[in-house]
């Protein structure tokens, strides 16, 4: 996890209870620190099992590492009663990577206590693989004292977090609330916490890398775009947000023999892990299918429908395919059809955006070749941007996909005028970088001069 670059060495708790959802106490400091103050009730054993199931529960549900880690803690300092707790978090090389606390308040402090280093108490629970209970924090042989202005802490239960002998890193709790020691009841139950904790951490580890893993692989079929000049082209590709899952999106655009280019965008029906490899072969036959004699779009389409039957039963998708022809003194054209998929946007010089969405669309490829394709023709005046996407760009979940629409083509409306790369960046940057499906997005810029 990213170290935060305000912080500076340190061995105390260190940041991060500013974090949204962090826990703290009920009582204001003042209070508690008052003459006579009562500490809250001490839950009773039923419910500190209830409440660690709830714990455990809770922090399974999560697969994102770092939301994982914020449960952990705040459950434990929750759980024990504690004023403050942590967990440090150990890199691959073995040294404290991020530090997530509870129970400091000051985000100044926060940022100055840093990491922890390796030395002190915090080391002896990673070295030595046990709980560690400490009754006198400032007399242990261990301690090596606190960073400037960090909380005095007087007592300290500490597990390490670890799964078949990989150490994970460590979770600690220092001075509970009521002002007792910390007692075998409160390890035990910090113990069985740190267990599913562990596990917790990971499964959500292992589910990154399974993420990252799923990316690499789904990048690495998708083609290197050629040379179209003067013609400018750019491509972009994102995995949905949240699925680690192979998805079947795609784009290409090639030279054809008469001159034309070619240009794709598509999305094989499912996320499972024959979508990938689908989308390569459905591809490969499209782009063979463009080179055998050419014709217009509709027909090529067509015959990769009959090609698809010899699929059992044949893979869905939808897809546009077209070419841009011209490039002589009357500009350029699109010639194009489209087999259920979002329509390819249109945007001139002048900011004015339109959608290429005549009523005549065709049914996904897959389904039935006897159906009809259609040709569809539009003129591209000069320097205007096609813009080809798949639905993940511009659907939401419990949103109407015309709200999408409409707001890829105000943003694309005001790039207009970015250089491709830029204008590619922020379309995908747009509305947060949150989607709910894998997204694909081919750019295509005209030359700003007809026939150059």
């Amino acid at each position: 996890m990213a170290r935060d670059p305000g912080r500076r060495p340190g061995d105390g708790f260190g940041p991060d209870d500013t974090a949204p959802g962090a826990n703290r106490s009920p009582v204001p400091e003042e209070a508690r620190d008052a003459p006579g103050a009562q500490a809250p009730e001490a839950p009773s054993d039923e419910r500190r099992l209830r409440r660690l199931l709830d714990a455990v529960v809770a922090i399974s549900a999560d697969l994102d590492t770092e939301a994982v880690l914020h449960h952990i803690v705040e459950a434990a300092a929750d759980l024990v009663a504690t004023r403050y707790g942590a967990l440090g978090v150990l890199g691959e090389n073995g040294a404290f990577a991020d530090l997530i606390t509870v129970g400091i308040d000051d985000p100044r402090l926060c940022a100055a206590m840093g990491l922890p280093q390796g030395h002190g108490v915090l080391r002896t629970l990673v070295a030595d693989r046990r709980s560690l209970r400490v009754s006198e924090l400032a007399v242990h042989p261990d301690a090596v004292g606190f960073p400037e202005g960090h909380p005095v802490m007087t007592t300290l239960l500490g597990v390490p977090l670890m799964v078949r002998d990989t150490v994970y890193g460590d979770l600690y709790l220092a001075d509970k609330r009521d002002g007792t020691p910390f007692t075998d009841d409160d390890e035990a139950l910090l113990t069985a916490l740190a267990s599913a904790a562990s596990v917790s951490v990971e499964n959500a580890r292992l589910y990154e890398h399974l993420k990252h893993s799923v990316e690499h692989f789904q990048r690495s079929m998708l083609p290197t775009l050629p040379d179209l000049a003067p013609i400018e082209v750019q491509a972009r590709y994102q995995p949905a947000s949240h699925l680690p899952k192979l998805g079947g999106d795609w784009y290409d655009a090639l030279p054809l023999p008469d001159g034309a280019t070619g240009v794709v965008i598509g999305d094989v029906t499912g996320h499972d892990v024959e979508a990938a490899p689908l989308m390569g072969q459905i591809r490969n036959m499209l782009r063979a299918l463009a080179h055998d004699r050419g014709g217009p779009p509709s027909l090529v389409v067509s015959k990769l429908d009959a090609a698809l039957t010899m699929f059992g039963p044949p893979p869905v998708a939808t897809l546009v395919f077209g070419r841009i022809e011209g490039g002589t003194e009357a500009g350029y054209t699109f010639r194009w059809t489209n087999a259920g998929h979002p329509p390819p946007l249109v945007v001139t010089t002048d900011g004015a955006t339109r959608y290429l969405a005549p009523a005549r669309h065709g049914i996904p490829v897959g389904i039935e070749p006897s159906v009809p394709r259609f040709d569809h023709v539009h003129p591209l005046p000069p320097g205007a941007t096609l813009l080809l996407f798949t639905d993940g760009l511009v659907e939401r979940r419990d949103e109407d996909i015309d709200v999408g629409l409409r707001a890829l083509a105000e943003h694309a409306s005001r790039l207009v005028r970015a250089p491709m790369d830029v204008l590619c960046d922020e379309l995908m940057a747009g509305r947060g970088q949150k989607f709910d499906d894998d997204v694909a997005l081919l750019a295509l810029r005209l030359p700003g001069t007809a026939g150059s």
